[in-house]
């Protein structure tokens, strides 16, 4: 688990998922890891988007619109953020643990 500058968190997540496998991802936690943003990658084209936070929701976009719908969600769960959590994982159950809450 790494914390990223969130001026960059964006350029950086979406070169992480340029290299993920199927089904791998990353997920991007506030400082307290009380809100959270999963990016698991469907297949070559598409990716899911696990929104935790201020919104719950769950959608499925295609990977040239990542971007654009990431920066929303930034601005929209990590308002007065300067630093995230970027946690890799292989499978979508790892997102299934017990996270410790600052």
């Amino acid at each position: 688990m790494a914390l990223v500058n969130i001026d960059t968190a964006l350029r950086d997540a979406v070169k992480i998922m340029h290299t993920r496998p199927e089904n791998g991802g990353v997920e991007l936690l506030s400082y307290k890891r009380n809100r959270t943003v999963a990016l698991i990658r469907s297949s070559d084209s598409t990716i899911r988007i696990q929104e935790n936070g201020y919104v719950i929701e769950d959608i499925e976009i295609a990977m040239s619109e990542l971007s654009k719908k990431l920066k929303t969600i930034i601005k929209r769960e990590f308002p007065r953020s300067r630093k995230i959590r970027f946690f890799k994982f292989s499978s979508p159950e790892e997102l299934n643990r017990i996270r410790q809450k600052i």
